[in-house]
């Protein structure tokens, strides 16, 4: 088994080239699925003038236990993935956008991966956005980290009756980051499922249109 499976995928790529983008958004999957997908939220945003860059996980998982198990058990494959979004977060920088205007979203395991790799690079990111997702590590685990999240605005959504997602493991990343500086709208969808709604497509538009606002200030 290689040490860094995720090391040689693709990355999908949606809207100007980020040499004349106003900001980024770095998309990561779900378990089993695939990084072209997650360019379907570039058409559900439908912010002119954003780069879209979706990495692609080796054979479709981050890594290969809940997100809730032993953080050893999910190694390589776990900082393989985090390696990964900090390669597509490097590029996004290198081309000249900076924190203050790239956005990590994720989904279901991608939105776990994305907050997890948020706490761990803290600066001032333009938004953190976990749809159905979390901090990674198992029941009881302390969430510190170092670093400072002041500036970044956080948006969280889960259902209540999410089977794979602990409403408690989302108040947890909620405190985590406010503890790191960030502005977190958390929201608990009551009798919802594994999924995204229309609500958390709203939030996210709003966070991107005040992030490409402050990048024309």
């Amino acid at each position: 088994m290689t040490e860094d499976p995720h090391a040689e995928t693709a990355v999908e790529r949606r809207g100007p080239p980020l040499s004349g983008a106003s900001a980024a958004v770095l998309l990561v999957h779900g378990r089993g699925a695939r990084a072209r997908g997650m360019l379907d939220f570039a058409s559900e945003i439908d912010q002119e003038g954003v780069a879209y860059l979706a990495p692609q996980a080796a054979r479709g998982t981050w890594y290969p236990q809940s997100f809730m198990a032993p953080i050893d058990a999910n190694e390589p494959h776990l900082t393989s993935a985090l390696d990964k979004l900090d390669t597509v977060r490097s590029t996004i920088e290198d081309a000249g956008i900076d924190a203050e205007r790239t956005i990590l979203l994720g989904f279901s395991q991608g939105a776990c991966l994305a907050t997890e790799f948020g706490a761990r690079t803290a600066r001032s990111y333009g938004g953190v956005v976990a749809l159905s997702g979390g901090l990674i590590g198992p029941e009881g685990a302390t969430f510190e980290y170092d670093g400072d999240l002041s500036g970044t605005r956080a948006f969280f959504g889960c259902g209540d009756q999410d089977p794979h997602i602990p409403v408690e493991r989302v108040h947890d990343t909620t405190a985590a980051y406010e503890d790191l500086g960030a502005t977190v709208d958390e929201r608990i969808y009551e009798g919802m499922g594994h999924g995204v709604i229309e609500d958390e497509m709203d939030a996210v538009r709003d966070l991107v249109d005040d992030v490409v606002s402050d990048a024309s200030d």
